[in-house]
Order: structure tokens, then C-alpha cells, then sequence
């Protein structure tokens, strides 16, 4: 593995963009300087997030989102070799 998240990534598994093994390992987002917890989709080349509209959804049932222009910083959340298994008890 890189040490470099990849350009563009999504969480939607019918996307082309889908990367299971790298959301697994962890991505962070920092979109104009502020850290993002609720990104649905992300291009740091072209410079764009895809946020969750709210509870809205489609007649799919998939969430609705909108498209939010600026700065784009990603990185992993951990190491290449380790991955987090312990869960939330692992915080101490």
C-alpha cells in the first residue's frame, strides 16, 4: 500500500470509485482547513466533496447529496500494516 490516499474515492459500493481495502484503512478528510466526518465521496484533483443532504433520500433509497467546491486534503488514519480491529474500546 501507498502512503498517499487515492485521488478520487467513494463510499458507495456501485461507484467506480470504490476501494474497499483503503476504507477499511482509514480515510480523513480536511475540506477548506475544517475536518469532515460526513463526506459521501471526494476529488482532490478537481477539488470537491459530496456531503449528505440531511435525512433526504432518493427513491432508491440511496442518500441525496450535494456537491461542495474547495480545497481538498486527504490522509490515512492509520498505518499501512496495522489494521484496526480492537473497535472503540481501543481509546483509553
Amino acid at each position: 500500500m501507498t502512503d498517499t490516499p487515492p485521488d478520487h474515492l467513494s463510499i458507495d459500493p456501485s461507484s467506480p470509485y470504490f476501494d474497499q481495502p483503503t476504507l477499511e484503512r482509514g480515510i480523513g478528510i480536511r475540506f477548506k482547513g475544517v475536518e469532515r466526518k460526513d463526506v459521501e465521496e471526494y476529488s482532490i484533483s478537481e477539488g470537491w466533496i459530496r456531503v449528505a443532504l440531511g435525512k433526504k433520500v432518493d427513491r432508491h433509497g440511496r442518500p441525496l447529496t450535494i456537491k461542495l467546491s474547495g480545497p481538498v486534503e486527504a490522509y490515512f488514519q492509520t498505518g499501512g500494516d496495522t489494521v484496526a480491529d480492537e473497535g472503540d474500546d481501543a481509546q483509553a
